[in-house]
Parts: C-alpha cells; sequence; structure tokens
C-alpha cells in the first residue's frame, strides 16, 4: 500500500509522522471552492476534491486529502487573504464561541474505494485587546481562522471541546478509523 497525502500543510505532514505512517507528499492543484454552505459538507466536498485531483494522477496509490475550516457567527471562515482579512477575522472571533470542521477522503481509484467523514470541535477564544489582535494578525496566513492552537506563543484560544488535533487541521481519532475501515473494504 502507497500512502499520499494531498497537501502541503506542515501539521497534517507532522501528524501522519506522529502516527508512524509512511506516505509521500503529493499536494493537491485543486482550486478551493465549493458550492455547499454547510461546512460539514464544505469540508468533505474540498477534501474529496483534493483527493481525486491526486488520485487521478496516481489511481494505484492510497489518497488522502484534507479540509479545514472554522464557522462563528453564521459565516464560514477558511485561511485569511491578508493582514486586513486575518485582523478581521480575529475581530470576529474574539471572545466567542466557534467551531472547526475538518473534512478527510480516503481514496484509491484503482481498487474503486472512497472514504470520507468529517470532525467538528468547539473552540472558545479568549476576549484580546485590539493591541493583541494587531500583533497576532498576519502571523497564521496559513491556517483557518487565522490563528494556531499548536503554536505555544499563540494565546488566542482558552478552551477546546472536543479533538484537539482536528483544530490543529487533522483529526487523529476519525483519520485511524476510517483507515482501518478502507483496509478492511
Amino acid at each position: 500500500m502507497q500512502l499520499v497525502l494531498a497537501s502541503k500543510s506542515p501539521r497534517r505532514i507532522e501528524i501522519l509522522k506522529q502516527l508512524g505512517k509512511t506516505f509521500e507528499i503529493i499536494p493537491s492543484q485543486c482550486p478551493e471552492f465549493s458550492f455547499y454552505k454547510r461546512p460539514s459538507l464544505r469540508v468533505v466536498d474540498l477534501a474529496t476534491q483534493k483527493a481525486f485531483d491526486v488520485a487521478r494522477k496516481y489511481p494505484g496509490k492510497y489518497i488522502v486529502g484534507a479540509d479545514t475550516l472554522v464557522f462563528c457567527k453564521g459565516e464560514i471562515i477558511g485561511k485569511p487573504k491578508s493582514k486586513a482579512d486575518a485582523l478581521r477575522i480575529l475581530r470576529k472571533l474574539n471572545n466567542s464561541w466557534q467551531s472547526v470542521y475538518t473534512g478527510v477522503c480516503l481514496m484509491c481509484l484503482d481498487e474503486h474505494k472512497a472514504l470520507y467523514g468529517y470532525e467538528v470541535s468547539k473552540c472558545k477564544a479568549r476576549k484580546l485587546s485590539q493591541a493583541q489582535l494587531l500583533h497576532l494578525a498576519g502571523k497564521h496566513m496559513d491556517k483557518a481562522g487565522a490563528y494556531a492552537v499548536q503554536d505555544e506563543q499563540d494565546p488566542f484560544i482558552e478552551r477546546i471541546v472536543g479533538s484537539r488535533s482536528n483544530v490543529v487541521g487533522f483529526p487523529v481519532e476519525l483519520f485511524e478509523k476510517m483507515f482501518k475501515e478502507f483496509l478492511a473494504k
């Protein structure tokens, strides 16, 4: 079995290595666009698109796609587009509960197998001052929600209910369960 991660996310790479998985890194090149408005459907759709994009080129390999977003006050929040956008996002999330969704898709085209699912965790952001938000804005431009719970210097999130690895961007428990099921098919 040849496992491929369809992502260049340092967090996803690190988590898969910690799980003892041997894998290649072949990032998806597909645009991150989905018509779905419901967060759970959107992350599964995007994870599946990413997996399929790589699987078309490597149909005999086992491909892992993933996508993470933050949902707060009725808004789907992805990665910030600029420092100003990061500040807008952090202001919205400041002192608020939010939901972090990660979709995961496992796929092997040669074996006609695909499995997908998602995890959701709740996070409570601390109330930070305007100066603290300005300092934090722009530090995590590659992360949904513009913050990073794995960064010890990032004071933004004070509480997580659910999977911490999900908030980092790759839900370990869900992946392990899906991987066992995928191999058993």
